[in-house]
Parts: structure tokens; C-alpha cells; sequence
């Protein structure tokens, strides 16, 4: 039996019903077999095995865990398991930072919009899809940036992608610089670019600019990274950054997902609280974290949303959200531009479960914001520690294995939130402390 599958009595659901019996049993049936070029027949059901059986042994094989949030009183929810029925849990990982999707006007504007103009939006923004609810949100989200102008996508993932990918083609030459730990849709936006890519290592200033340095003066450069990295929880030095994006005549493309929302005096995110947002060329950012919908978009001048607009297969080609969607944003979006009491108690919690941490001599990472990372070093430790917390303590959190981190980093990632008690906190801290102890693991003196 693989280590994965020994998981005891958790809230663990792979997949439906039928797709179990169709994995447990398709060992035994026929394979699906075709001619290779050498002769032989190809298995395909082998190697797909394979493919999984890696994973498995590696430690890295996902579970999905099957929850549903008690509507107004996040963080509790329900989590099923098997024929046992509902347990109640308390989610501790959820991007859902500020519980906006929890929030009353949120919920009241999604109602109204359905009960206005139907669920789906109809088309792409071309052909049926573009309402006023998009114009009134992406007018709501330039002014948040100061821009000119923003673009909604159906997901932070596609606004990466298709910005950075259709960018880089338009720009004759364009050489893309990289931090080294941007997000796997940025990665993926630059490499189906492609233009020529220069990664540069995380946050160091010195490399980025001896890379700038080196290239054609005369090439369009873009200068890409995040605001807040999301699995370290550290931040960047955008106005450092601007700079050398200014010496050397480069463009910047910022990815503030983890931030918007969640700083600034109006939840701008980092560009807002340093006052930096005018310096940079295009801001993108989720509606699915602090926001607590769904969706993606980017700020920029008008001359540039329009090129994006008009060129990007990932915008263009695709049905717009749904207005019930939007207008949940839209609601979110005024929100937390007039509220600052979200974002403060989502702080003061986030430092308070750190110090929690720290005092107990649980292996907290160094970080410099919301994020709360619990270094643990090995896949199926950070695994068996989730396992236990869920099904002995009620408490939901996700480990995170490679490739979302470096092997050998693997490591819980907390996400307080303003509703998340000082009680939570201490029950959970003494969770851990008891599993490290009864794992033989050591705590810091």
C-alpha cells in the first residue's frame, strides 16, 4: 500500500464514487493498447500509472479535500468524510484573506445582480459578453491602481499568461527578466512569449542589474516579479527595482495578487503603500484572494490595455465572467477601498499566530507579511502532519509540496485571517506543538 493511501479517518476525497471503482479496478482490465514505431504496442494505461506512481513516491500525490464554508461564519466549515457525514473544521488556508466572500455585501450584490440579469454573461466581451457591470469594475480597479485603464480575465492565471505572452510578441526583440520565484502563470505567460528570458535571482538587485547591463541597449526589456511571494511570505523592493528599470530603459510588470486588497490605504497592495504604483508599466492582480470571488486583471495606461484587448487569444477568445461575479467584486472592490478594519485585524492576527509560533519553538519562516509558512523539509511529513491536524483536531491546512516550492522546503502555509480568534490560534499552536513532540521532532529551545 503507498503511504498516500494509508490516510485514516480524514475528510479525504479524491473523487467521485464511480471514478474510484474505475482506478481501483482498471488494473484488471484489457489495456488500451496501439502500434509504436518499433513494433511493439504502446501501453498508455502504464505509462499514465507511472506518471501517478511517481508522485506517490515522491510524496507529492495531491488530495482535494471536500469542504463546504458555513455561509457568515468563516473560518468554520464542513468537511465530508465518506458515509460518516459533515465533520466541522476550521479552515486555516484559504487565499479567501480578509473572508470577503463571507461578506454580507458581496453576497447581497451577487444575489441582486442574478435575480437582475441571469447567471452567465452570454459570450466573450466581444460577442454578448461585455456588460456594465465589467465597465463599472474595471473603472473601480484603474482608479484603485491610479491607471488608465484595467482588463478583466476569467482568472489571475489567464491575466498572467496572456498579458505577458501577447506583451513580449508585440515588442520587437523583447528580452523578459525574471525573478526567479515568480508564479508558475507568469512562467508560463513568458515562455509562450517566446522571447528570450533572463531569470535573475530572487529579490537581488545586483544581479538583476548586471543582466540589464549586458543587454542591447537598443532591445525592449521587461522587467517582471511580484509584490508579495506568496509561499516565503517576503516582499520586493519595487522602487529599487523602478530604478533600474528607468537607468536601463525597461518596462515592469508587477504580479500583486497576494497584495491587493490586503495593503495600501485602500488596498492598492504594495505599490499603493509605497507610494510606487505611478512607476510601474502594467499591475496585475486576482479577484480570488483578498477580493473573495473570482477573476484577474491588469492596470495600466489606456495605450496598453487597448493592445492587450485587442491582441491577447486569452481574453479575446473566451466567455467573460459572469456578471453575478463582477458584481460581487464590485461590491468587494468599494468595500475595502473605504474599510481598513479587514486588512488591520488580518495583520494583527497574521503577527500574532507568528509570535505564537516563535514563542512554542515551532520552525516559523521569516516573513514580512500575511503569510505564515511552518517549515517542514519533507513531503510526506508535511503530509502525515496535515493528516493528523485535520483528522484529529479539526483544523484544515494544506501542506505544500514541490513544485509550488523546492524540494526539501516543504512546509505548512497558514493564512489567518480577521476572523480567525486568539483562541483558534493558542488550540492550534498547541496542536502542532503536540504533534512535533509525539513525531519526535525538534522544537527550538
Amino acid at each position: 500500500m503507498r503511504r498516500s493511501e494509508a490516510v485514516w479517518p480524514a475528510c479525504l476525497a479524491l473523487a467521485k464514487p464511480g471514478a474510484l471503482r474505475y482506478v481501483a479496478a482498471h488494473r484488471g482490465l484489457a489495456r488500451r493498447l496501439a502500434p509504436a514505431q518499433d513494433g511493439h504496442l504502446v501501453n498508455y494505461d502504464q505509462i499514465f500509472d507511472q506518471a501517478i506512481d511517481r508522485l506517490h513516491s515522491e510524496g507529492r500525490y495531491r488530495v482535494f479535500i471536500d469542504i463546504l464554508r458555513n455561509k457568515g461564519a468563516y473560518p468554520n466549515a464542513r468537511c465530508f468524510a465518506g458515509h460518516n457525514g459533515p465533520k466541522d473544521i476550521t479552515v486555516w488556508c484559504s487565499n479567501d484573506y480578509l473572508a470577503m466572500g463571507q461578506h454580507p455585501k458581496v453576497i447581497a450584490a451577487m444575489e441582486e445582480a442574478l435575480h437582475d440579469v441571469g447567471a452567465g454573461s452570454g459570450g466573450t466581451r466581444n460577442i454578448g459578453g461585455n456588460t456594465h457591470y465589467h465597465i463599472d469594475l474595471e473603472a473601480e480597479l484603474a482608479d484603485l491602481h491610479r491607471k488608465d485603464g484595467a482588463l478583466l480575465f476569467t482568472s489571475g492565471y489567464v491575466s498572467n499568461d496572456a498579458t505577458l505572452s501577447t506583451l513580449a510578441k508585440i515588442l520587437p526583440g523583447c528580452v523578459i527578466f525574471s525573478d526567479e520565484l515568480n508564479h508558475a502563470s507568469m512562467i508560463a505567460g513568458i515562455r509562450n512569449s517566446g522571447a528570450p528570458k533572463q531569470v535573475w535571482r530572487h529579490n537581488d538587485l545586483a544581479h538583476l542589474e548586471e543582466l540589464l547591463a549586458a543587454c542591447d541597449p537598443e532591445l525592449p526589456k521587461l522587467i517582471a516579479f511580484e509584490s508579495v511571494y506568496s509561499m516565503d511570505g517576503d516582499v520586493a523592493p519595487i522602487h529599487a527595482i523602478c530604478d533600474l528599470a528607468d537607468k536601463y530603459n525597461a518596462l515592469t510588470y508587477i504580479d500583486e495578487v497576494h497584495a491587493v486588497g490586503m495593503y495600501g490605504p485602500r488596498g492598492g497592495g504594495i505599490a499603493e503603500r509605497d507610494d510606487a504604483a505611478s512607476r510601474l508599466t502594467i499591475i496585475e492582480g486576482t479577484l480570488g484572494k483578498a477580493f473573495g470571488v473570482m477573476g484577474g486583471y491588469i492596470a495600466a495606461d489606456a495605450r496598453i490595455i487597448d493592445v492587450i484587448r485587442s491582441y491577447a487569444p486569452g481574453f479575446i477568445f473566451t466567455t467573460s465572467l459572469s456578471p453575478v461575479l463582477v458584481a460581487g467584486v464590485l461590491a468587494s472592490v468599494r468595500h475595502l477601498k473605504a474599510s481598513s478594519v479587514e486588512r488591520e485585524a488580518q495583520q494583527a492576527h497574521a503577527a500574532m499566530l507568528k509570535a505564537l509560533f516563535r514563542g512554542a519553538g515551532l520552525p516559523v519562516m521569516d516573513s514580512t507579511t500575511h503569510i505564515v509558512p511552518l517549515m517542514v523539509g519533507d513531503p510526506v511529513l508535511a503530509k502525515r502532519i496535515s493528516d493528523i491536524l485535520l483528522a484529529e483536531y479539526g483544523v484544515y491546512v494544506q501542506p505544500i509540496n514541490y513544485p509550488t516550492v523546492p524540494r526539501g522546503t516543504e512546509r505548512l502555509r497558514f493564512t489567518p485571517g480577521p476572523a480567525h480568534t486568539e483562541a483558534m490560534m493558542r488550540a492550534l499552536t498547541a496542536a502542532l506543538v503536540e504533534i512535533w513532540d509525539r513525531m519526535e521532532l525538534r522544537l527550538a529551545a
